[in-house]
């Protein structure tokens, strides 16, 4: 009977390779999201107000249209820069979680619009989003 010489796999080592896999996922999603809110966002203060109106799945005031832009901008600001400097981290959080706000009222408005299937991609970044304020809570109470 051969003997078995590799030692077993500890506790600590699969907590952390856990939670570097954890840590790698959340910067993923984190660096896609911000991308996308800058992207959405930047192009709801840049077109005209005719091309915005035009885009709505549900007629909004401008305005209004406007301050969702400046909100997703500011959202994918802090979904980054607060880990990125080390400066007031516990700011992603709460980004994270106002642009689930936002997504669960674009998911409601374009259900109100009759669309159902485009009503899932603002579901799933709602999601993503709610998974990255989740992840950093968890960060932010460990440490």
């Amino acid at each position: 009977m051969t003997e078995n010489t590799t030692p077993p796999v500890q506790d600590e080592d699969r907590e952390s390779s856990r939670g570097r896999s954890t840590t790698y996922a959340l910067w993923g999603v984190q660096g896609l999201l911000a991308l996308l809110f800058l992207l959405v966002g930047g192009m709801k203060l840049i077109q005209s107000s005719e091309m915005v109106t035009a885009q709505s799945p549900v007629a909004l005031p401008v305005l209004f249209v406007r301050f969702i832009g400046v909100a997703e901008v500011l959202g994918a600001l802090g979904l980054v820069l607060p880990s990125v400097t080390g400066i007031r981290q516990n700011l992603t959080p709460l980004a994270a979680t106002g642009l689930v706000i936002i997504m669960c009222g674009a998911t409601v408005l374009t259900l109100v619009s009759g669309a159902v299937a485009p009503a899932i991609f603002p579901l799933v970044v709602g999601l993503l989003a709610a998974f990255v304020a989740y992840g950093h809570w968890n960060v932010i109470s460990n440490s």
